[in-house]
């Protein structure tokens, strides 16, 4: 690696990240030693992102740290985690500029700062395909306290938070389609992940999931780990006003785009019916909307204002 060579990188770029947490190590050693708080279970969540897949390297290396770091602390909220620190695992192209390195570092630094992380150790290499950045967090709950996919029960709510469709139209907006809503590109760039809102949830919601791969392909596996059946009502899915306005100007794909799109990090969760009135008390850090039921069965049907199924075609993301 030029510019003072990997291990100079490593010294002046990245152990500034480990904030002197003493589980790093100065990152001289071979691993990170971290002591567990008693009573607390230790939760990992792991994304890989590559360049020209889930984002752009045209939209500079801000952006891409921001993707990064805020896609697996959305799988921390899912959880109900409160963050402690991570690793990382970062592939450069051969012949990327110092300067794009560095301005990716100082961002990672920003968004660590943001979500209370630190970093405790990981890999750097370079690579002659595009970038690749792979970061595992870190996080804890009491014991037996963690969000799972698995514990929906027929007759629970179905909730989500914020709104829903934002990010795949400003993906659009980026890529240049016409009438795609320009205000929404940051909600593609920057997603928010609700970690005031999973942790409020422990205790609370039977099971949650975070939605990176689309509404209804996330609600599917909520539906599968839990063993029913999700039924959403299109009419109460949450929409920002310019996804609204999009969509009755006719955008293109329609409804079925927004419900399918992926990257929101919005959390999807159920709910005994009888909490109802302390979910929408709860002080979060987006709003909540009740947008279905789990019923018995398997699947998730997506119900038009008159009870009848609606045709959306494909659910969200898949690599393969």
């Amino acid at each position: 690696m030029a510019s003072g060579g990997e291990f100079d990188f490593i010294r002046t770029r990245l152990e500034p990240l480990t904030r002197n947490h003493a589980a790093a190590l100065g990152l001289r050693d071979d691993a990170a030693v971290l002591d567990v708080p008693a009573g607390q279970q230790l939760v990992l969540a792991c994304d890989t992102l590559v360049a020209g897949v889930h984002f752009r390297l045209d939209d500079g290396a801000a952006v891409a740290a921001a993707r990064a770091m805020r896609s697996n602390v959305s799988d921390l909220a899912a959880m109900g985690a409160e963050p402690l620190g991570y690793l990382s695992a970062l592939s450069w192209p051969r012949g990327i500029e110092p300067r794009w390195r560095d301005d990716f570092v100082a961002a990672l630094a920003e968004e660590q700062d943001r979500f209370g992380l630190v970093l405790l150790g990981g890999d750097t290499t370079s690579t002659p395909g595009p970038m690749t950045v792979t970061l595992t967090l870190l996080g804890c709950v009491t014991d037996g306290t963690s969000l799972l996919r698995s514990g929906a029960i027929a007759g629970d709510d179905v909730w989500v938070t914020g709104t829903i469709g934002d990010a795949v139209l400003g993906l659009a907006s980026l890529e240049g389609e016409t009438g795609a809503p320009a205000e929404l590109v940051s909600r593609y760039t920057h997603p928010m992940p609700r970690l005031a809102a999973g942790l409020a949830l422990r205790g609370i919601a039977t099971s949650a999931i975070d939605i990176s791969d689309g509404l209804l392909a996330d609600a599917a596996h909520i539906a599968e780990a839990s063993g029913l059946a999700l039924e959403i009502s299109a009419d109460r899915v949450p929409l920002s006003v310019p996804a609204q306005a999009w969509l009755d100007a006719g955008g293109e794909g329609g409804l079925g785009r927004l419900l399918s799109g992926g990257d929101d990090y919005e959390l999807l969760f159920t709910a005994p019916a009888s909490r109802r009135t302390e979910v929408e008390a709860l002080s979060l850090d987006a709003p909540v909307t009740r947008i279905g039921r789990a019923v018995a069965g398997e699947g998730v049907t997506c119900l038009a204002p008159d009870g009848e199924p609606v045709t959306i075609g494909r659910a969200g993301f898949t690599h393969f």
